[in-house]
């Protein structure tokens, strides 16, 4: 583990490199195919159980039902649904390049091919015909029933693209307005700090307006958008000297930061907020402050954040609820970027509230 050390920035040196980017969130275009992937262990699992309720429904809706006819069914519609998938699944950035209309009529004539082969298959092996001739009319009603059942399911996956579209969209709309929001306390205390040392210390002033533009600069940055993990501890130590300034010695941090061995980038606005929420709840409530350590390492193909702060009595504790909501803020965020992968989790830990973080480290979040 390394130290992490404060470092001044100088005055300027990252203002004019790094411009605020638009308010606006593109979503992702509503004509464009979409095939989920199905090749994760539940798809496949809910495919075959589709695919032997298919079986029943079939194997009761005439005919003899017998154990032989149930064992050739299923395997007849397990291997067009589990070869469907993995077609589908392989082919999935290829379809992704053409329009709604040109991708569904691709994987449709896909799941159709793969119906073709598997029944001529069958019929050459299972039940070759006499004369050498091939039993078309069962092919034809085997084609029938998957292109229905296929068209049913493209016509699932567009509608679940839509509402995907639609909750991502509006999820992101609300991180927007959650991450642009900066608690007026803040503002205004930054703001008597600077007037009160324009006269005095001019040079620390000018800092804190820097420190300051650089907060409002990331809170005005686009939603999700990904950073480099020292830009954004760059970021919480600028937050921590304007809270420094205000709270003095009542304020101690202790930092622990394993080194990356590659570059690992975090979603904007992420420790920040969290740090903001240990000295806003956990120190400024104590007349005599306390200690706030933020402990960062790294294991297996996950980044793991733990931020340790004083846990107030109860009858100083009155900003629960505050807390509570930007903790559910945070957490929502991570989900819409990573899902499960990501975690935001808290506890209490000998008399200290601890805030735990993981994350997956990747090039780009599930929602870019």
């Amino acid at each position: 583990m390394a130290n992490y050390s404060n470092q001044s920035p100088q005055p300027g040196a990252d203002s004019s490199a790094r411009a605020a980017l638009p308010l606006t969130v593109d979503s992702p275009r509503m004509t464009q195919f979409v095939v989920p992937d199905l090749c994760n262990a539940a798809a496949i699992s809910l495919l075959v159980l589709f695919g032997e309720l298919l079986v029943l429904v079939l194997l009761f809706a005439g005919g003899p039902v017998t154990w032989v006819r149930f064992a050739l069914m299923s395997l007849f519609v397990q291997w067009v649904a589990i070869t469907s998938a993995g077609l589908l699944c392989w082919s999935r950035r290829w379809l992704a390049s053409f329009g709604l209309a040109q991708g569904s009529v691709l994987a449709f004539l896909l799941v159709m091919c793969v119906t073709l082969v598997v029944g001529l298959s069958a019929d050459a092996v299972i039940s070759p015909a006499i004369d050498g001739g091939v039993a078309w009319s069962t092919i034809f009603g085997q084609m029938v029933i998957s292109g229905i059942i296929a068209t049913l399911a493209l016509r699932y996956f567009y509608v679940q693209h839509q509402l995907r579209v639609q909750e991502q969209s509006e999820l992101q709309s609300r991180i927007q307005a959650l991450q642009s929001r900066i608690r007026p306390h803040f503002l205004f205390n930054s703001m008597n700090i600077i007037a009160s040392l324009i006269a005095t210390d001019p040079d620390t002033a000018e800092s804190v307006v820097e420190d300051l533009s650089e907060l409002f600069r990331a809170s005005l940055n686009d939603a999700g958008n990904q950073v480099q993990l020292q830009e954004e501890l760059d970021l919480c130590e600028r937050y921590v000297r304007i809270e420094a300034l205000r709270l003095g010695d009542r304020l101690r941090l202790e930092w622990d930061i394993e080194e990356p061995a590659q570059p690992v980038k975090i979603p904007l606005l992420t420790l920040q907020p969290l740090l903001e929420n240990a000295i806003y709840h956990g120190v400024q409530p104590l007349p005599e402050g306390g200690t706030i350590s933020v402990r960062l390492w790294f294991s297996e193909d996950n980044v793991h954040v733990e931020i340790t702060n004083p846990l107030p009595d109860n009858d100083t504790r009155d900003h629960n609820e505050g807390n509570k909501m930007a903790l559910n803020n945070i957490r929502s965020r991570l989900t819409a970027l990573y899902g499960a992968r990501a975690d935001l989790s808290t506890t209490i830990r000998n008399g200290k509230y601890v805030t735990s973080l993981k994350y997956p480290i990747t090039t780009q979040p599930d929602g870019a």
